[in-house]
């Protein structure tokens, strides 16, 4: 008697299965790793064009308050036309970013001015084509898996920024032209793989799929409902309703507004330090690329831990972990030290971010799901801008000791309303967001 061969589980869907997910991914990957060559290049140059930590922080507050600026408009176009296709044209406009970079740098034309020019560029980019991105996940992988998903997300993360660091000491030791020669490579395997996604969803969305298994809506299609001829103000408004209308979400998005700060504060203070003290850029690299490797092992377990453990507890957690990180940081001055010390303090980030980016997934309907994305975005960005300028204002005029304890206090403000915070506390594990998520539905 033959025994046929055992299904699969019901309900357990695998990601290494999942072509259209993993085509995604590495998309995603080449344009991450650009983007983190140049967030490691920019301000480094700044610091070498100006010898000034305060200019090179008004520099890194332009970019970031062009990010806020253009997300909203990002998360806008995501809902409204096929995702696919922006990031596609996001990768185009990377390229062409990236090259007028080698070119700059290749021609010694990195000024403090062009600094910030390109610095803008690259963030407007970002704002404008990186929601549809990430929204476009929703669309590839099923809720049930979306937890696993933002988790591979942050090894993946984990890794770049592991190999980012040194790759881009190096480079930028030989040349800041080859900064921009790596990133135009980037560029252009990520525009390849996205005309490969498109066109193979495309080729999906036109053969017969049985109703159950069907995707909603069809990935790289059109987006569901005519905007019936209403304002982008509106829609954008919209998007903000829904999110502060959600209990389980807009607690959450205060939080990271208040850490996000106190983190920019401590890491840029951290690198601008290291600079001041005459580390060379492959010193700082070393540094960035030992935090990752910290991060990187937080991410490969974080798929179990989204599992097993209630949400709610791996952010308190994670939070805790990582401002003591920041309490301590004042007393550790050699790289190796300070590479330990944030390392732990990050150890659990990337299950933090899987938990509240998975969540927040499975609770937004998609046809807002750019919007609402862009939305909380924005909330948790909007005080990043002022991270480079304390840090860098703060190093010159109070010193690093006391900089850092700033960062710290501000993250301990975080700690302290997320503890207190029942609608975060109760979030629940993987298996449970759905149904949870439920409970909340206006839509």
């Amino acid at each position: 008697m033959t025994t046929p061969a055992p299904a699969e589980a019901p309900g357990i869907h695998r990601l290494s299965r999942n072509t259209a997910y993993l085509t995604w991914l590495a998309s995603d990957t080449a344009t991450g790793l650009s983007n983190a060559l140049a967030s490691f290049a920019v301000p480094l140059l700044a610091l070498f064009v100006t010898d000034d930590p305060a200019q090179a922080g008004v520099i890194g507050a332009v970019g970031l308050i062009v990010r806020l600026v253009t997300t909203l408009t990002g998360g806008l176009l995501a809902d409204r036309h096929r995702r696919l296709v922006l990031m596609l044209l996001g990768a185009l406009a990377g390229l062409v970013l990236a090259a007028a970079f080698m070119l700059l740098a290749a021609a010694d034309g990195l000024t403090f001015g062009m600094l910030m020019i390109v610095s803008a560029l690259i963030s407007a980019r970002a704002g404008i084509f990186g929601p549809a991105d990430e929204a476009a996940v929703k669309e590839l992988v099923p809720d049930e898996a979306m937890g696993r998903a933002q988790a591979a997300n942050q090894a993946r993360d984990a890794m770049l920024d592991l190999v980012g660091g040194p790759l881009g000491g190096v480079l930028l030791a030989a040349g800041g032209w080859l900064i921009g020669a790596a990133m135009t490579a980037c560029q252009l395997v990520a525009g390849a793989t996205s005309w490969a996604l498109l066109r193979a969803r495309r080729g999906a969305a036109s053969a017969p799929v049985p109703a159950a298994d069907a995707p909603s809506p069809a990935p790289g299609a059109a987006r569901p409902a005519s905007t019936g001829g209403r304002s982008a103000l509106r829609e954008i408004r919209e998007g903000l309703a829904w999110l502060f209308a959600r209990e389980d979400l807009r607690g959450a998005m205060f939080i990271a507004t208040i850490v996000n700060l106190g983190f920019g504060i401590g890491m840029t203070t951290v690198v601008y330090a290291l600079q001041q003290d005459g580390r060379s850029p492959a010193v700082i690299g070393w540094v960035s690329a030992g935090i990752s490797a910290f991060m990187l092992v937080g991410a490969l377990v974080a798929p179990a831990i989204v599992t097993r453990i209630r949400a709610g507890a791996i952010v308190c957690t994670g939070l805790t972990t990582a401002t003591l990180g920041f309490v301590v940081m004042p007393f550790a001055e050699h790289p190796l030290a300070i590479t330990v010390v944030l390392g732990l303090a990050a150890l659990l980030v990337p299950a933090v971010n899987a938990a509240l980016s998975g969540y927040t997934m499975v609770a937004v309907p998609s046809r807002l799901l750019g919007r609402v994305n862009s939305a909380s975005s924005v909330l948790a960005m909007g005080a990043m801008p002022l991270g480079p300028l304390v840090a860098g204002v703060g190093l010159g005029a109070l010193g690093r000791p006391s900089t850092l304890l700033i960062g710290a206090a501000i993250c301990l403000v975080a700690v302290t309303i997320a503890l207190a915070s029942r609608s975060l506390r109760s979030l629940p594990a993987e298996a449970g967001w759905a149904a949870h998520a439920q409970r909340f539905a206006r839509d």
